[in-house]
């Protein structure tokens, strides 16, 4: 009688912990959708401020062109979301011979569409899935952290070129 109590007590601990977890990871994904649609509209509304000719500005000869910066956040987020995949995917962008402003804002919306999808999609228990190999190994929840943190910094960037240009950048909205 008491093993058989026990085990009943350790199913119930069992199953409230495995829907703690689907909790969990929906509460995130449903919290990082909600900051990854504004860093978004951001992200293309800065890449539309810049003007088609100033694309190639840069403001020291070391730094990437205010282009290959839009370029660059979207090669990484496509990058960091197909790595994140569940499958640990190739990413599906092919970066441009030439940047030019239409496309480049174009795909930059892409990219973040494309990363939303896989979030969405993310199988229960996907938030703890470990990519890559040691000593470099990381969770998806990690990815998803530095993927927001390397496009923001990115971004940043390029709205001091913005300003360099004396364009004010769009606002950022919570």
């Amino acid at each position: 009688m008491r093993s058989t109590a026990l085990l009943f007590l350790l199913s119930g601990t069992l199953i409230l912990s495995a829907a703690d977890t689907a909790n969990s990871q929906k509460n995130f994904v449903d919290d990082f959708e909600k900051h990854w649609k504004s860093a978004r509209q951001l992200a293309v509304a800065v890449a539309e401020a810049m003007p088609a000719e100033s694309y190639g500005f840069k403001p020291t000869p070391e730094e990437m062109s205010f282009g290959e910066q839009m370029v660059h956040i979207t090669e990484s987020v496509f990058g960091y979301c197909a790595f994140s995949n569940f499958a640990e995917a190739k990413s599906p962008y092919k970066k441009p011979a030439q940047i030019e402003k239409e496309t480049t804002v174009k795909n930059l919306g892409e990219a973040f569409h494309y990363c939303s999808g896989i979030i969405k999609g993310m199988p229960e228990g996907g938030l703890e899935k470990a990519h890559g190999q040691a000593p470099r190994q990381f969770n998806t929840r990690e990815v998803l952290f530095g993927l927001l943190v390397h496009m923001s910094h990115h971004r940043g960037q390029a709205e001091v070129y913005l300003r360099l240009k004396g364009i004010t950048p769009p606002p950022y909205k919570w």
